[in-house]
């Protein structure tokens, strides 16, 4: 099983990837769950044709002895497994925990050797890498991470705050930095930029995604891209992400 995590700063696109590739590793006849880790919960938002799933933190708090799979997991498109981990109440307690909580209750409950995934995809908010929103490096949740950025200044910021959280849990045998995605915004001297900050974080651009009105048309659609228009030029762009992204993740195995 592939465990892979998606990590960027809040606004980068970095769900929208993320439910893209989960829709092209669909299509390539690969069992996805999808995993949201942002307190907004609408990582599978567009895997579920705008709906917003209940969340694991929703549902625990309305019948907390009594929760099951089928409360926390749906299908979405292409029969993607969509959860989405939650947050608190607002104002009152820790989004970070609430990924922990959520977790917990996804192995309690035994969600993967029921469903048997092939790839696991955790879309986690990269803005603050506490201990909750660590969890997927840190609690060998998942093996990959991928880094979600633009050129533009705060993304490579938080891009490089997430190498170093990996960093500092490399010699525990957690999950490894496998690759740097560049989503583009068209900024000057952009892959440069992005080039720059993989040297510098021992890492290496695997895949440029264009700036494309495909996406926004996707959206206005509640969908993804790879649904609603699977023969674009970007529809193709997220399956060449998809290929690239388990053609690193074997290259880490061997």
């Amino acid at each position: 099983m592939y465990k892979i995590a998606i990590y960027g700063k809040g606004g980068i696109g970095k769900s929208t990837t993320t439910s893209n590739l989960a829709a092209a590793l669909s299509k390539s006849g690969y069992k996805v769950m999808q995993i949201g880790c942002d307190p907004k919960a609408d990582s599978t938002k567009n895997l579920n044709y705008g709906k917003v799933v209940p969340t694991v933190l929703d549902v625990l708090r309305l019948k907390p002895e009594k929760t099951t799979l089928a409360d926390i997991v749906f299908e979405g498109e292409g029969g993607v497994l969509c959860v989405e981990a939650g947050g608190p109440t607002p104002g009152i307690g820790c989004a970070g925990r609430g990924i922990i909580t959520a977790f917990e209750k996804l192995e309690e409950l035994k969600a993967y050797e029921v469903y048997h995934p092939d790839i696991v995809l955790y879309d986690v908010l990269g803005d603050v890498v506490c201990g909750g929103f660590a969890m997927p490096i840190r609690g060998k949740y998942a093996r990959d991470v991928f880094v979600v950025t633009s050129g533009e200044k705060m993304s490579l910021y938080a891009a490089a705050n997430i190498a170093s959280a990996i960093t500092n849990f490399k010699s525990r045998g957690y999950a490894r930095l496998s690759g740097v995605i560049l989503n583009s915004r068209n900024v000057h001297n952009e892959h440069a930029l992005v080039s720059e900050l993989a040297g510098e974080i021992d890492s290496e651009i695997i895949s440029v995604l264009s700036r494309s009105d495909y996406v926004q048309r996707a959206e206005e659609q509640n969908t993804t891209v790879v649904n609603a228009f699977p023969d674009s030029p970007m529809a193709k762009e997220y399956l060449e992400l998809a290929k690239k992204v388990l053609e690193v993740c074997d290259q880490c195995i061997h």
